[in-house]
């Protein structure tokens, strides 16, 4: 929608309806890739790994070459200076600061999700998740300091700029001025065709559309799905965390594992996602109207009290037949190896007969 106004010359103003618009669009985009079919989906992720390193050489370093001097920041201005539009004290500013880089690097078990595909699951992929959070906040603080760099020094005329968006106005002032959950069965199906979850897919893709009609009830309404990104996330990653040593069943540790520092890093981990949820439930400025106040609290409540009530409902209820994680691989190698010795049997006995015959 940034480049539609930038096209127009700023004379395009996108509604709320055009801009759900687009979402549908992109919705159904990601819902026909993860419907396809799995090897596919490992070609598409190669194109777009490739995809996000160009797109961030071209922030590192067409940024800074194509921004004209009048935008180009001193080194003072870009790390020391501070603009606080909030009306919060900077303290607190600079923690509310941190909303966009943590939903940035959120989603810390991505990595997980492909691991099917790994042939060493159980070491790459906790290797791959450090790498993964390690290489986001090096880049991300790299894409950051060039944006600082090439911002130009009028923060208030980037955040209220008609183009609706403070990266595409950035992007606009250096380059525009050259020219250059166990609901339905049927919904986990693997289809037999493609190989995907098609229908769990296509449910995923219907909920998260229905989410995004809050966008017609007002700028922070959605604004709270936006903030429950990484306060939902944070909350779901410290339950199993602190499960994990209040639980009191000893867990036996996996090839990969932090040893005697299990602990201290989980207490640090989950003491921070406590401290950032409660910071991402206040409202941007200290005096908010119902127009401007942070809904996120309600979302997640109202999350978190249907969970519980549907936990306990009556036969359908987890309560009732939840009994924990069911390990299939096991049952698989187990009946593997018993084919394998039975096989060894059948052989074994035919010798033995042909021997006698002999």
């Amino acid at each position: 929608m940034a480049a539609a106004s930038i096209g127009s010359n700023l004379n395009f103003v996108p509604t709320t309806g055009q801009t759900f618009a687009v979402f549908v669009g992109l919705l159904l985009c990601h819902t026909i890739i993860c419907s396809l079919n799995p090897t596919i989906i490992a070609r598409l992720q190669t194109l777009f790994t490739i995809i996000n390193i160009l797109l961030c050489l071209a922030i590192l370093i067409g940024v800074p070459a194509a921004t004209p001097d009048d935008f180009v920041n001193h080194a003072k201005y870009a790390f020391g200076n501070v603009t606080n539009l909030s009306g919060w004290s900077p303290g607190y500013v600079f923690v509310l600061s941190f909303l966009s880089p943590l939903w940035t690097i959120g989603a810390f078990d991505s990595t997980v999700h492909i691991s099917e595909e790994a042939t060493n699951a159980s070491i790459d992929i906790p290797f791959a998740i450090i790498l993964a959070a390690t290489s986001s906040v090096l880049i991300g603080w790299g894409l950051n300091v060039a944006l600082a760099f090439c911002m130009g020094n009028d923060t208030a005329n980037i955040v209220d700029s008609p183009i609706g968006q403070p990266m595409a106005t950035i992007l606009f002032k250096s380059f525009g001025q050259k020219g250059t959950l166990a609901v339905w069965a049927f919904v986990v199906v693997v289809h037999p065709r493609t190989h995907s979850p098609i229908y769990c897919v296509w449910f995923a893709a219907f909920m998260s559309l229905l989410l995004r009609l809050l966008a017609f009830a007002g700028a922070s309404v959605i604004g709270a799905v936006f903030s429950l990104v990484v306060a939902g996330q944070y909350v779901a990653y410290s339950i199993p965390i602190s499960a994990r040593f209040l639980g009191g069943n000893k867990i036996k540790p996996g090839p990969f594992s932090l040893g005697m520092f299990s602990l201290p890093v989980a207490i640090l981990a989950v003491t921070f996602m406590i401290f950032i949820t409660i910071v991402f439930l206040f409202p941007a400025n200290p005096n908010p109207t119902a127009a401007d106040m942070n809904y996120t609290l309600v979302v997640l409540g109202g999350v978190i009290f249907f969970a519980i009530v549907y936990f306990y409902i009556p036969k359908y209820g987890g309560k009732y037949w939840f009994n924990g994680p069911i390990s299939t691989i096991g049952n698989f190698q187990t009946e593997q190896i018993s084919n394998s010795y039975n096989k060894d049997d059948r052989e074994e006995s035919s010798s033995e007969n042909e021997k006698l015959d002999n």
